[in-house]
């Protein structure tokens, strides 16, 4: 038995499934969890002494790879002053600057503890401002764990194949309208039958919790447009595109100015931390200036703090950070294809920038329906296959592979090899080629 077995089995005797979050558990793909020892750069190593090369990135926020130097640096100074105050610091002035220099929509932000925390307090933000209840959320788009918003929630819920949530009261999530991603129609539908009644649409820019699913043309900028017709707010969740896509987000990246948005652990530089910000009369509305509650003792941690200022400031001074990341991404989902092409798969490969997904799917997936076919038992095999040959990616099909300053042009050709030789081995199959 492996040292990480052995913890595993510790693990479930205390813990609900042996994990903290659901996101770590191999209920979908088999086997047990491997523990984690240490990291730097693109790999992670268990405490068995095995190594990975890593496209989870902790969930997305390693833009610079594991155990950066810059950051490390910038973390044991601020841990020398001391871990917490409870009280205002000047990083958190700094952060504030920083943020809305770089974030389009802006003016003001207040600092939380999660993401999930962010788009709740959002949400609440919204609804104070609006003096409306309802929102509209997309099926497939994971918005945190708070009880409004686990309706057909994405990723972890869709791999665990339960839908909602048992402990969520009906009358919690009788305000959360549903739409179809990427469906402008169905959204022009709920605004009719819910005249003057909706506060928000709160949306992933890219849906990065049901595998990673495009905006199609027209989409994004169709929302802007029915909230600014309705008097509605509209809230782009980056807690995932945050700073990946661009520098500037996913609102910089396609040009949609959204009226709030939200970020998580990527402006801690992967350290538990969040933020949700936007225009200043909306924010204004916030305790304690504003009639709107929100709070949090720990918010703005000094050391967390500390790590999302190095990293966000090394982003701003070293614009190839998104050359590299982003050209590794498009060579990786490139050849990828090409193999399915190859051997006459009718799978896909989804992504944009340094987000991707590998669909075990023989349609197109532009939603939470067509996401919902592919073949997770075929993925749980594939995840299997790669573990085994020390490729690390999410132990679910509806998670994005997330591509790292770290990562080398080798990393990704012994991967993509690795993916060819999984293929392979699987479908006996033979190149047209």
């Amino acid at each position: 038995m492996t040292k990480s077995e052995q913890l595993f089995e510790r693990a479930v005797k205390h813990l609900p499934g042996g994990v903290n979050s659901p996101v770590r558990a191999f209920l979908s793909v088999g086997g047990s969890p491997r523990f984690i020892e240490s990291a730097d750069g693109a790999y992670i190593y268990d405490v068995d002494g095995n190594k990975y090369t890593d496209y989870i990135n902790s969930w997305g926020p390693m833009i610079l790879g594991h155990n950066h130097e810059v950051i490390r640096k910038a973390v044991i100074e601020a841990a020398q002053k001391g871990l917490s105050y409870g009280a205002a610091t000047e990083v958190e002035v700094e952060m504030a600057e920083l943020l809305c220099e770089i974030v389009p929509c802006f003016e003001m932000v207040r600092m939380v503890n999660s993401g999930t925390e962010a788009v709740m307090s959002a949400i609440r933000a919204a609804r104070g401002y609006t003096r409306r209840s309802k929102i509209i959320k997309f099926e497939g788009c994971y918005h945190g764990h708070s009880d409004g918003l686990l309706v057909k929630a994405g990723s972890g819920v869709m791999a665990a194949g339960i839908p909602d949530s048992l402990g969520v009261p009906s009358n919690v999530v009788k305000d959360t309208l549903q739409a179809k991603y990427n469906d402008l129609d169905r959204v022009i539908e709920l605004f009719e039958q819910n005249k003057d009644e909706i506060a928000a649409i709160i949306v992933e820019p890219v849906a990065a919790n049901m595998g990673v699913v495009l905006p199609q043309d027209g989409f994004l900028q169709g929302l802007r447009e029915l909230c600014t017709k309705h008097r509605s707010l509209l809230i782009f969740d980056e807690v995932i595109t945050g700073f990946r896509l661009s520098l500037s987000g996913a609102q910089g990246y396609y040009n949609i100015l959204p009226d709030l948005a939200t970020f998580g652990k990527i402006i801690g530089g992967g350290m538990p931390v969040g933020c949700y910000g936007g225009r200043r009369e909306i924010m204004e509305m916030v305790a304690p200036v504003g009639p709107v509650y929100q709070a949090g003792t720990l918010s703005g941690n000094p050391v967390a703090m500390a790590a999302g200022m190095a990293q966000l400031k090394y982003l701003k001074e070293h614009p190839e950070v998104y050359t590299k990341i982003n050209e590794l991404g498009e060579y990786f989902r490139n050849k990828v294809d090409e193999l399915f092409g190859r051997y006459n798969l009718k799978y896909q490969v989804t992504g944009i920038g340094s987000l991707a997904c590998l669909f075990f799917a023989n349609s197109k997936v532009t939603d939470y329906e067509t996401a919902k076919t592919a073949d997770t038992k075929e993925y749980a095999r594939y995840f299997r296959f790669m573990l085994e040959h020390g490729v690390y990616i999410a132990p679910a099909q509806f998670e994005a592979m997330f591509f790292s300053y770290a990562h080398t042009h080798q990393d990704v050709e012994d991967t993509i090899f690795a993916i060819e030789e999984y293929l392979k081995t699987s479908f006996s199959l033979i190149s047209d080629s």
